[in-house]
């Protein structure tokens, strides 16, 4: 009986390590698969045409908390001072160097200091299309803040991000110890996460995602195994051979960071005021939506639609940049 046991127990060991090999060989083969970059989409490579560049404020560098030296741009407010600030986050692949230039010049024009940062990942901070540890975006934020307030030390500031810039600001307008950094959040066509029903299907051709990959990722993290996450995992339709300018991938970690933690999380955490601006002829986003899925969940949230502006255009058409930087100019100090 007693070997018959050991048999049974033998055998049961000898199924479960097969299940476990299973599982690994699956796992591996997901992770294993490669991520492909989709083709280069005109209506984005076509929105830096027409940018006045000569108005480019000089590369400024801070530390952040671990040591690394980040970037960003400075716009001094010109013409009648408002008293307010703004703080702007680009775009997903962007940086303080791209085509929100436009809509950061416009910011000083209407008399609101600005200072565009260059996210770790892109542009001149970090690895490009990488990050330490989910969380980090928001670690290096709050050291930005404290570098600018050590020149501005009351001023208000307005939080304003683009597309996914716009979701990883949503993110930080719901975050406690982070949310009254701001007296306001703006939100310029945005990207309020996979599962929101605003978002045209690979945001329009823009962004390829290694769903395999991202699912192996996923299943190993609820397996308490947090491996891999530098792979990357989403692929940007940028221009052949501008990786000096742009970030053509992101990795796992850094996805799931420069994000909302879900627009359904996060819409209710919002304690200060909130304007969302969106294009009527978006391509990337259903910007006719926003008004129906933001305000369910947060009725006093506005939402603004710009007829005959797309997504970049949001931050370079002269009828878009006009109205937000209206906007930021007028509102910033905390009025709702």
């Amino acid at each position: 009986m007693a070997t018959r046991l050991l048999r049974g127990v033998l055998g049961l060991l000898k199924w479960g390590l097969c299940a476990v090999g299973a599982v690994a060989l699956i796992l591996t083969a997901l992770i294993a698969t490669p991520l492909q970059r989709p083709a280069e989409m005109r209506s984005v490579s076509d929105s830096a045409k027409g940018i006045d560049w000569s108005t480019l404020p000089p590369l400024e560098r801070f530390q952040a908390r671990d040591g690394t030296w980040l970037g960003y741009r400075h716009y001094q407010a010109k013409g009648a001072d408002t008293g307010r600030g703004a703080i702007f986050i680009h775009g997903s692949s962007g940086s303080s160097a791209t085509v929100n230039h436009a809509l950061t010049a416009a910011f000083a024009a209407h008399g609101v200091e600005t200072w565009a940062l260059d996210t770790r990942g892109h542009g001149a901070s970090g690895t490009r299309g990488d990050i330490g540890y989910v969380g980090q975006l928001e670690d290096d934020l709050v050291d930005f803040v404290a570098h600018v307030r050590k020149s501005a030390p009351d001023l208000p500031l307005t939080l304003v991000g683009h597309s996914a810039g716009a979701g990883f600001s949503l993110r930080i307008a719901a975050t406690p110890i982070i949310q009254d950094l701001f007296v306001r959040t703006v939100l310029v066509a945005p990207y309020l996460g996979y599962d929101a029903p605003t978002n045209v299907a690979h945001s329009g051709g823009w962004a390829n995602a290694d769903i395999p990959r991202f699912l192996g990722l996923t299943a190993l993290r609820k397996l308490g195994i947090d491996c891999c996450s530098q792979l990357p995992v989403l692929a940007f339709a940028v221009p052949a051979n501008s990786e000096r300018i742009l970030t053509a991938t992101y990795s796992d970690r850094l996805m799931r960071n420069f994000a909302t933690h879900g627009y359904r999380l996060d819409l209710p955490a919002v304690t200060h005021p909130m304007t969302i601006f969106g294009g009527g002829e978006d391509e990337m986003m259903i910007s006719a939506k926003y008004a129906e899925v933001v305000q369910a969940i947060r009725p006093d949230i506005d939402v603004k639609i710009i007829d005959g502006v797309n997504h970049m255009g949001m931050v370079t058409n002269p009828k878009a940049v006009n109205a937000i930087a209206e906007d930021v100019a007028t509102r910033g100090a905390g009025q709702s």
